[in-house]
C-alpha cells in the first residue's frame, strides 16, 4: 500500500479528560510526520520507534489543488489504527501574502471532529516565520518561531516551539533534509515534532496541525 507496511502503535489506556483517539499522544515525546504521498494527498504520522500512530488524508478536489497550490484551503482528516476519525484540521482560503492581517494564515484543530481544541495562528513579522498556538478558548499557549531563511537544500530546518513569552524553548518542529537526490526525485517530506511528554494532548494535536500548516506554507512545491 502507499502507506507502507509500518506496524501500528498499540493503543494505550485513555487518560481522563482525553478526547478519544488522542491517548496515543499521551505517551510520545517525539513524532515523525511523513508527508510522503503528496500526489494522493495522504500522510503518515509515526512515533520515534517507527510505529504508525495516525494516518491522514486531505479532502480536496483536483481543481482546488491545482488552482490554489500551497495556499489552498483544505480539510485534513486524521484516523487511528481502528479507522476512527480522531482529528480534523481545517484551513480556510487566504492569499499567501503576509503584508496585512487579513492575509495571515490560520488553522483550526478539532478533536474529535466537530469539537475545536485549538488553533494555529500566523503572526505578522517582517523577517521571521512566527505562529501562536492557542487553546479552544483562543488563549495563547505557545509560540513557534522559524528561521529567517526557510530553505532545506542542505540541512534540517528547525521551527522552535517556545513558551508564550518566548523566553524558553519547549520543543521544535523540524523539516529534515534527507539528501539532494532524494529531495530532487521524490515528493516525500520528513518532519519531526518534539514536545514535552507532559504537554496536554490537545496541544500536541494542535502541534501536529502546525506541522502540516508549515509544510504547506513553506515546503510544498507549487504546481
Amino acid at each position: 500500500s502507499e502507506a507502507g507496511g509500518a506496524a501500528w502503535m498499540p493503543a494505550p489506556p485513555r487518560p481522563s479528560n482525553c478526547p478519544p483517539g488522542l491517548e496515543y499522544l499521551s505517551q510520545v515525546p517525539f513524532l515523525f510526520s511523513l508527508t510522503g504521498f503528496e500526489t494522493n494527498n495522504k500522510y503518515e504520522i509515526k512515533n520515534s520507534l517507527g510505529q504508525r500512530v495516525y494516518f491522514a488524508a486531505e479532502e480536496n478536489d483536483c481543481c482546488t489543488r491545482n488552482c490554489c497550490g500551497p495556499s489552498r484551503p483544505f480539510t485534513l482528516t486524521i484516523i487511528d489504527n481502528v479507522g476512527q476519525e480522531v482529528i480534523t484540521l481545517q484551513r480556510p482560503l487566504r492569499c499567501s501574502a503576509c503584508c496585512c492581517p487579513c492575509c495571515l494564515q490560520e488553522l483550526e484543530v478539532q478533536a474529535p471532529p466537530g469539537t475545536p481544541v485549538g488553533y494555529v495562528i500566523q503572526n505578522w513579522h517582517p523577517i521571521l516565520p512566527k505562529f501562536t498556538i492557542q487553546n479552544e478558548e483562543r488563549m495563547d499557549m505557545l509560540k513557534i518561531v522559524g528561521p529567517c531563511v526557510v530553505c532545506s537544500c542542505c540541512s534540517d530546518v528547525d521551527f522552535e516551539v517556545k513558551s508564550n513569552d518566548e523566553m524558553s524553548v519547549a520543543g521544535k518542529i523540524s523539516k529534515q533534509w534527507t539528501g539532494f537526490l532524494r529531495e530532487a526525485f521524490t515528493d516525500a517530506d520528513h518532519f519531526g515534532i518534539q514536545f514535552p511528554m507532559d504537554l496536554d494532548v490537545k496541544m500536541k494535536a494542535v502541534m501536529i496541525g502546525a506541522c502540516f500548516l508549515i509544510d504547506f506554507m513553506y515546503f510544498e512545491k507549487s504546481n
